[in-house]
């Protein structure tokens, strides 16, 4: 768009210096012209009409230069102001640098922190088996080079160098001079970010409050490593199981469940949550759907005014709520969910991790909730 150039910019200083010269110059020639002829009318009458072209001419020739002096600057102004490509160039060719063409790619983490990468980096540390899952599956495994204790799958995530998990070993993770450290907010520690910041290795930090943002994330992946067309393939066939699973529930009754996911003390879900998310895309209603926080602690003076229908228990090879404390919700005999024999588990990796195996959790939760919908597929709960 064309900047209006305002009328105090047709003046320069220096352009009213150069007036003043001409000006004394045209002067002293003034001058000398009297010297030679004193007075017009000394002037043979044959010449004075030469004086008067003379004086023309010189009156002329002080608005001409006057325009041009006054003018240049101007219109050097207004050409900059209204041709950027023309400005740029002039900071290239003067040794400027411009940020189109040498700025590395830029990503902005979950924490609003920007990161720049010149290239896909090619030693990679993940902290969480949900981000390992997703650089597995987008074709990243040989980038990877350290993963947690808790990276359990594919199964070949076992064979990579472990660093911990929410209190990795920073001195492993320094000596495998990794380009990027790829950290979840679940077990987020301040002190290991500001020390990475301390040793120059960029970290980016992923949540996934929905499903949408786990898409987002594995596509995020992909451009960050140099495999995005592998992201978009993925999601693409993610986002059309999801929609095929919640258009066969759709219209249908919704079934309240509770999912615990610590009994001591009590801990589910709420908004804000992916796990909430899948609850409402499977065709049921969270039981905390009314909390402020997206893993809240309930009482159970909560749980039972809401009365869930459904009970679900996560169980799993590292986490998950032991059989003996499942056992303990028996007692609560008022509870819809007890009554009718609706107490399930299911495996910690289908909901906990935000990756690509969330649609397998998804296609869990819609058996819970509609046994009759029949699924093409059966899922597999035997996978670690």
């Amino acid at each position: 768009m064309k900047k209006r150039v305002q009328s105090s910019r047709f003046m320069k200083p220096w352009g009213f210096f150069i007036l003043v010269g001409i000006s004394i110059y045209l002067g002293k020639l003034g001058k000398r012209v009297r010297c030679l002829y004193p007075h017009p009318s000394a002037l043979p009458e044959r010449e004075r009409g030469h004086d008067r072209c003379l004086n023309i001419r010189v009156l002329f020739s002080v608005i001409v230069t006057g325009f041009f002096v006054v003018s240049f600057p101007t219109s050097q102004v207004y050409s900059e102001e209204t041709d950027p490509m023309r400005r740029r160039q002039q900071g290239i060719l003067t040794g400027m640098p411009f940020m189109a063409n040498i700025a590395p790619r830029t990503f902005v983490d979950d924490l609003d922190r920007k990161i720049y990468l010149a290239k896909p980096p090619k030693r990679i540390v993940s902290l969480a088996p949900s981000i390992t899952e997703m650089l597995f599956a987008i074709g990243a495994e040989d980038e990877i080079v350290g993963v947690t204790d808790f990276c359990n799958y594919p199964p070949a995530a076992l064979d990579k160098p472990k660093v911990g998990y929410s209190q990795p070993n920073l001195e492993l993770l320094v000596e495998l001079q990794p380009q990027l450290v790829l950290v979840p907010t679940s077990f987020l520690r301040t002190d290991v970010l500001a020390k990475l910041d301390e040793l120059k290795i960029p970290s980016f930090v992923l949540e996934s409050k929905t499903v949408e943002g786990i898409y987002g994330h594995i596509q995020l992946l992909g451009r960050m490593v140099g495999r995005a067309p592998e992201a978009n393939a993925l999601t693409a066939a993610m986002r059309k199981e999801v929609a095929g699973l919640t258009k066969r529930v759709e219209g249908r009754p919704r079934p309240t469940l509770l999912y615990v996911i610590n009994s001591k003390p009590l801990i589910t879900v709420g908004p804000g949550s992916f796990i909430h998310h899948l609850i409402e895309l499977a065709g049921g209603r969270n039981a905390a759907e009314r909390a402020n926080a997206p893993y809240p602690r309930l009482t159970m003076e909560e749980v039972l005014t809401q009365n869930p229908e459904i009970l679900l228990f996560p169980v799993g090879e590292f986490d998950g709520i032991p059989q003996a404390e499942q056992d303990q919700w028996k007692r609560w005999t008022s509870l819809r969910a007890i009554q009718n024999g609706k107490v399930f588990q299911i495996q910690t990796y289908l909901l906990n991790r935000p990756g690509p195996r969330v649609i397998e959790g998804l296609r869990h939760l819609v058996t819970l909730f509609h046994p009759d919908v029949a699924l093409s597929e059966t899922v597999d709960e035997a996978r670690p």
